[in-house]
């Protein structure tokens, strides 16, 4: 800010107003800073709360450093990496010079208290990029200097907090007691810088919230989530497998793949009756293909490659450029339009082994990918059909969900009016709908902006699934068109867009959503036949082919076993119905049924049984 001999600190400028109470920090002309800044007599200052988005932000900055503290005084030569606040909490990566485990977490914490009940000032300094490389020369932090060769101003800002000091914008909380609630969570190995060939550090998660009610709450969540965790899931039910041959490349188990089947059927049902056409293109394609994309220059660093008769190729990461040769095959009139080609295309994405997560972050995955050609005027209509799927689909699975609409990045290929055309037909569409949605500026793709769903599961936690990208960038690329009503080539206009998703990636959030319990018709074992011992096992197979030929998915339990134990397993397997057969059952013709959630429903006919489960929930049966 600029000198004057007419400023006050912002918090004297505040009291005066008599503003007071939660405020952490505040904004002056829009910009953010302490609370003990100097303001201009004309400026706009603005109070920051603790419990709005920004305060939150600030609190959970101030966390991460108080921790960092902490580990200077318990482990000292720790060296220090970066210590950012993050959705719903903070980290730090620390060079520590000693291995810390989980159980550590609790000493450290023990120390953060110990300093907020000290309310030490956070102090902003600034000083010379010569002099902060000559500090932290003396304190040997080769991360922090590493860090300060990148930066170009003549002068840095950093925070001392007691013996503590740090690189950094601020701006913080005032002192350490005003972070009370907080929560040390867990810890990982980071690369410095996420690169490989660079040290591994210590990162330390936690999280931090304006009152211990917000705290509590988060912690509740954060226990639901584990509980719900698809990995441990995945295996308690035998539907895929993470194996050490294949790091990122996700094995799936016969029960598995009943339910990506069930996906896919679905899937391909409901585009049927949309006009999609299904294609499948190659895993593998010519380097050449990915220069022409824009691929090879945006997203190299993201591919693997292999060589085919001395010439380059690689795996594709993304499945547009064979819809467009596929499109090219054939020319094309207006009358062809739109065209809509659909694909569960297999991709390969390289991602750094630290960022892999189960089925949500994986290495290979199917894309229920679908590219639409069609003219410029009809953009708004095939938007809106795609939404209305959208919408359609995931309801099904009871998913709310949010829109966001993301325009063009620094890194956009093609000319600018072309992004701007297509900017204003996806906000056109948006808003002829009538739906609310957010603005992300400059988080397209590199080829088009996009609106991208973000479904919501039932403890409140947001995935972005689907998404539409509108391209006029790459129809240019390839010089493909059709010809009008005139007689004359136009140019296509090609949209993108996935509803699912990840096929792997979506039965993930499905684990988690229904907590391994799917709904019927997703179940891979919809119904487990529970004999009381093996003399019942005769008229137990003859159900299981009644009820196989209509099309019900069985299992036989043919293991030794009391009945309680067969079904307490097959409770555990989350099985929607137990079917159990003794004596009374074989001499009677009938079988007694238990439901996974309401228990005994009494014996019953083979001919009640099968339309109980055929008044079962199928929205390939009860939607169409």
């Amino acid at each position: 800010m600029p000198n004057s001999e007419h400023r006050k600190k912002a918090s004297e400028v505040l009291k005066e107003r008599g503003i007071d109470g939660d405020v952490i920090a505040v904004k002056i002309d829009g910009k953010m800073y302490d609370l003990d800044a100097l303001v201009e007599e004309d400026a706009t200052i603005e109070p920051v709360r603790v419990d709005s988005p920004e305060g939150i932000e600030i609190l959970r900055h101030s966390a991460s450093h108080i921790m960092a503290q902490a580990v200077y005084r318990l482990y000292p030569g720790t060296k220090y990496g970066v210590g950012p606040a993050i959705e719903n909490g903070f980290y730090y990566d620390m060079d520590v010079p000693v291995a810390i485990t989980e159980e550590d977490l609790p000493k450290i914490e023990d120390e953060m208290k110990r300093i907020a009940s000290e309310a030490i000032p956070f102090e902003r300094l600034v000083m010379s990029k010569e002099e902060a490389m000559r500090l932290f020369q003396e304190r040997g932090d080769v991360y922090k200097l590493e860090i300060l060769k990148d930066i170009e101003d003549d002068t840095v800002s950093l925070y001392r907090v007691g013996e503590f000091i740090d690189l950094c914008r601020g701006p913080h909380v005032p002192n350490t007691s005003y972070v009370k609630h907080f929560k040390l969570l867990s810890l990982a190995g980071a690369y410095w810088r996420g690169d490989e060939r660079n040290p591994m550090l210590t990162r330390i998660y936690g999280t931090a919230f304006p009152s211990e009610e917000d705290l509590l709450a988060y912690l509740t969540k954060i226990e639901e989530a584990k509980r719900r965790d698809h990995r441990r899931i995945g295996k308690e039910l035998d539907l895929f497998s993470l194996q050490n041959e294949a790091p990122g490349f996700p094995f799936f188990h016969p029960k598995g793949v009943v339910i990506l089947n069930t996906l896919v059927d679905f899937w391909r049902k409901v585009h049927i009756q949309r006009g999609y056409q299904e294609i499948k293109t190659p895993l593998i394609l010519d380097q050449d293909l990915w220069i022409r994309s824009g691929h090879w220059d945006h997203y190299r660093e993201n591919m693997y490659f292999t060589e085919i008769d001395e010439k380059p190729f690689a795996i594709k990461p993304m499945n547009c450029p064979g819809g467009i040769l596929v499109y090219k095959t054939q020319l094309r009139s207006y009358r062809d339009l739109p065209l809509k080609l659909a694909e569960l295309g297999v991709v390969h994405r390289h991602e750094r082994s630290g960022v892999l997560h189960g089925l949500m972050r994986v290495r290979c995955f199917t894309q229920d990918d679908a590219h639409i050609f069609t003219s410029e005027e009809h953009i708004k209509e095939e938007i809106t059909d795609i939404m209305e799927m959208v919408q359609y689909i995931y309801g099904v699975f009871g998913f709310p969900y949010h829109i966001e609409l993301s325009t063009r990045p620094e890194n956009a290929m093609g000319d600018k009016v072309l992004w701007d055309k297509a900017e204003q037909a996806l906000q056109e569409a948006l808003e002829d709908r009538g739906v609310e949605y957010k603005l992300n500026p400059g988080d397209g793709a590199f080829y088009g902006p996009k609106i991208d769903f973000h479904l919501e599961d039932c403890i409140g936690r947001t995935w972005q699934c689907g998404t539409i990208q509108l391209d006029f960038q790459m129809p240019e690329k390839f010089d493909i068109t059709y010809i009008g009503p005139d007689g004359e080539p136009h140019r296509p206009v090609m949209i993108h867009r996935t509803i699912l998703g990840s096929l792997e990636r979506f039965l993930g959030i499905l684990i988690e959503q229904y907590a391994g319990a799917f709904p019927y018709w997703l179940a891979p074992v919809q119904v487990k036949i529970l004999p009381v011992s093996d003399e019942h096992l005769p008229y137990a197979k003859k159900v299981a082919s009644a009820l196989q030929k209509k099309d019900v998915r069985i299992e036989v339990d043919l293991k030794e076993g009391t009945l309680g134990k067969k079904i307490r397993d097959a409770q555990m397997q989350k099985i929607p119905y137990m079917l159990i057969i003794g004596n009374r059952e074989v001499e009677k013709g009938v079988v007694s049924v238990r439901d996974r959630s309401k228990g005994d429903l009494g014996s019953m006919s083979l001919e009640a049984l099968v339309e109980l489960l055929g008044n079962e929930y199928h929205p390939l049966k009860d939607d169409f």
